[in-house]
């Protein structure tokens, strides 16, 4: 397969897993800012997620493996393809976050200890209220 080739069907993959997560697979401003709260390096443009999106390029391993953690879908997949398109109800599917989620994750960070264990046991609290079966 060329590059030109690998790079369209990467950019296909990419779109598909974007729509299966209920984000526009059209937005490179919102892919580059969805990536950019996730992401620790350095931050993606949006003329990258656009490349990204039409085929134009294909990102780094470290950035391909985020976005496939983000979106639920294996990474050897979104670079390389398959058989079959992972649904939404794969093994990373818990492992997708709202940007919601993720802002609520690093100021849990920025708490000192106390406080961040107080957090935890509040939501812990919520979970067993909202899900009384969940209890153990």
């Amino acid at each position: 397969m060329n590059s030109t080739n690998e790079r369209e069907s990467f950019s296909e993959r990419l779109q598909q897993a974007l729509k299966n997560a209920h984000y526009s697979p059209d937005s490179p401003t919102r892919l580059a800012r969805e990536f950019n709260i996730r992401f620790e390096g350095r931050p993606i443009t949006v003329h990258a997620a656009r490349k990204w999106l039409v085929g134009e390029a294909i990102p780094t391993q470290e950035k391909l493996r985020m976005i496939a953690q983000w979106l639920g879908v294996p990474a050897d997949w979104l670079r390389f393809g398959g058989p079959e398109t992972p649904g939404e109800q794969g093994e990373n599917a818990s492992a997708r976050f709202e940007s919601a989620d993720v802002k609520l994750i690093a100021d849990l960070q920025r708490l000192d200890e106390h406080h961040r264990q107080l957090a935890r046991e509040f939501i812990r609290m919520l979970v067993r209220i909202n899900h009384p079966a969940a209890q153990k």
